[in-house]
């Protein structure tokens, strides 16, 4: 089977530690294989990536193993190009043994090009998705406060929201500011409505 990728290396990444097989030309025509493990601490991918840069490797894979690859495609993504792996599509590919490692079959395939990568976006894209994503997370913990303080209002027989669109508004927040301050008297509540709030004294 021939050859695509001359200098590769296939990595079994853990929560703890990460096992890296490297395929490289051998003496002979042949094809020489080295096995090295080591730990997820930044330090150590370090050492890891400046081991695979002295190999001369230009191609590395992973597994989507939970989010226990991002630190390890994060340290290797500047210094060469990095495929991120299915691993449905790994099982999927036959002739596994059962006494190969997973970091020495996954670069056994990669340099015979028999694995498709993944697409993973570029650093902006990344941020920006982990932005966009933190703020819908933070609307939907808004949303889930307003509804337990509408339920704590209404097991207490406090009827804001009947007459406010939200919880949240203005007039509301103002109204549960003098509650949580001892005021008691509606008609002084009700003296803190504010805008069309004010319309519905009443």
């Amino acid at each position: 089977m021939d050859v695509m990728f001359e200098r590769v290396a296939g990595l079994d990444i853990g929560k703890k530690s990460v096992t890296v097989g490297v395929r490289t030309p051998g003496s002979g025509g042949g094809r020489h294989g080295e096995t090295r493990t080591f730990r997820t601490m930044t330090r150590s991918l370090e050492l890891m990536r400046d081991w695979l840069v002295g190999q001369g490797v230009t191609l590395a894979a992973m597994e989507s193993t939970s989010t226990y690859w991002k630190p390890v495609f994060y340290a290797l993504e500047e210094r060469m190009e990095c495929w991120l792996l299915n691993a449905a599509h790994m099982k999927a590919v036959p002739g596994r043994k059962t006494d190969v490692k997973d970091a020495e079959w996954i670069a056994q395939l990669l340099e015979h090009g028999l694995l498709r990568p993944s697409f993973v976006p570029p650093p902006p894209i990344r941020h920006l998705r982990l932005l966009t994503r933190y703020r819908v997370q933070l609307m939907g913990d808004r949303t889930r406060d307003a509804g337990r303080l509408e339920k704590m209002l209404e097991d207490a027989s406090i009827k804001i929201s009947s007459v406010a669109s939200s919880v949240t508004t203005v007039s509301a927040r103002a109204m549960l500011a003098g509650l949580i301050a001892g005021e008691a008297d509606p008609e002084v509540l009700a003296q803190l409505a504010k805008g069309k709030m004010r319309s519905k004294i009443p």
